[in-house]
């Protein structure tokens, strides 16, 4: 039986590995640190090693040396993972059979691919076209699923569900699932039961804090159906599933005949993840505490802040040049467009209003040009229609200003911890 070795400090990366890799004729060994890994490699001599390349204190490239001066691991293949990894770190790896970088989130077909190119074991892979996105937004979990369900996507669902909810310390989780662009249909029930058991398994959310917003008929005449999920409803309006959680949890009061305008900021604010990410953020004392959990993920990274505020400029610079970041402004989307052609940005923080050339216009020009870093968009606007248009253009989120530091990082870490 061939053996693989996983090197990565994240729990949830090594459990979603062990899950997907064990099998019958694989077997998967993790290691949680440098010198585990280090130790594992000399006694097991692995088939395989994959490994994360932030390991604290440049543990991977010390692992590469330590496996380099070993004659019986000297050829051993290495897969390397990363969230940023730059030319000058790549042509580092050259020496020690590294065959192949996957740059997070990394998509487990490729890399399953890969595995199977260099051990020769195949692995059964869902081919179902299927789109599953999931983000945070006071305290409410958005699963966003289009196209189909795809049961490896499902997989991932579990553990980024998971992952969200230790990073943001949800004690009570609220948990809206939308589909769209979906047909669903008899021979679809499995996957339905798979995915609104993934949803209760991860969340540990009770059912009458779970919404599935659809417009498709057979979806909802199926959980309907099925007693054991009698208490998880089923809507077709999102501002009605979002009444219904937030009435829940608030105080009625607070709504006083202006639920719409209430919810719609409710869920947009920054200011409502305060109390809210693998890590639970703050700039001063929990960014401190949590540094050398921060560091391997931010550091290095080139952000751009694109925003015609200088005080918001200034807040992002000094939130990321603690923890090693480099942040270029711009005053205007022209400026940053002119540079986006030739600067690989890991990262951009985008102002919708803006002179000259808006945000929108930014993200219409990137979009044409095959510009894609994340976009995190800034804004005073929280019109839903607004919100609606800068999702299509493809951004991957929308805090609402005034912002706060600690929101910053919360959501810069939702976005780019993602592993898979």
């Amino acid at each position: 039986m061939k053996q693989i070795l996983v090197i990565d400090e994240t729990p949830l990366v090594r459990e979603y590995l062990t899950s997907k890799l064990d099998n019958q004729n694989l077997e998967v060994i993790v290691a949680i640190h440098t010198l585990d890994g280090i130790s594992k490699i000399r006694t097991l001599m692995p088939d395989l090693i994959i490994m994360d390349y932030h390991l604290k204190k440049n543990g991977c490239l010390e692992i590469l040396k330590q496996k380099k001066e070993n004659p019986n691991t000297v050829n051993t293949p290495v897969i390397i993972m990363a969230q940023h990894i730059g030319q000058d770190r790549l042509i580092e790896l050259v020496p020690y059979d590294v065959k192949k970088v996957f740059t997070k989130p990394v998509k487990i077909d490729a890399l399953c691919a890969t595995i199977t190119e260099i051990l020769g074991i195949p692995f059964d892979i869902d081919e179902t076209p299927g789109i599953v996105e999931v983000h945070v937004n006071d305290d409410i979990i958005f699963v966003e699923i289009a196209q189909g369900l795809n049961r490896d996507k499902l997989d991932l669902l579990y553990f980024k569900i998971r992952e969200l909810i230790a990073l943001y310390e949800i004690r009570l989780p609220k948990i809206i699932v939308m589909l769209s662009d979906i047909t669903l249909g008899f021979a679809d029930g499995p996957n339905i039961k798979k995915l609104l058991e993934v949803i209760l398994k991860s969340s540990e959310a009770a059912q009458k804090n779970i919404r599935v917003l659809t417009m498709d008929a057979f979806l909802r005449k199926f959980i309907e159906g099925q007693k054991e999920y009698a208490d998880i409803e089923v809507v077709s309006n999102l501002q009605y599933a979002l009444n219904g959680l937030f009435k829940e949890f608030a105080d009625p009061a607070e709504y006083d005949g202006k639920e719409a305008e209430i919810l719609e900021k409710k869920v947009l604010t920054a200011d409502n993840m305060a109390s809210s990410e693998s890590m639970h953020l703050r700039f001063a004392a929990e960014v401190q505490k949590n540094r050398e959990d921060i560091i391997p993920l931010i550091k290095n990274l080139t952000i751009a802040a694109v925003d015609d505020d200088f005080t918001i400029q200034e807040l992002i610079k000094q939130t990321f040049k603690a923890l090693g970041a480099t942040v270029k402004t711009y005053s205007d989307g022209a400026e940053y467009l002119a540079d986006a052609e030739t600067e690989d940005f890991d990262l951009v923080f985008l102002d919708l209003l803006m002179p000259n050339v808006d945000g929108f216009e930014v993200l219409r020009s990137m979009r044409a040009g095959d510009i894609r870093p994340p976009v995190i968009v800034l804004s005073v606007v929280t019109q839903r229609n607004t919100v609606i248009q800068a999702f299509q253009l493809g951004i991957k989120s929308y805090l609402v200003k005034p912002l706060k530091p600690d929101a910053i990082l919360k959501k810069t870490m939702e976005i780019l911890s993602s592993s898979f």
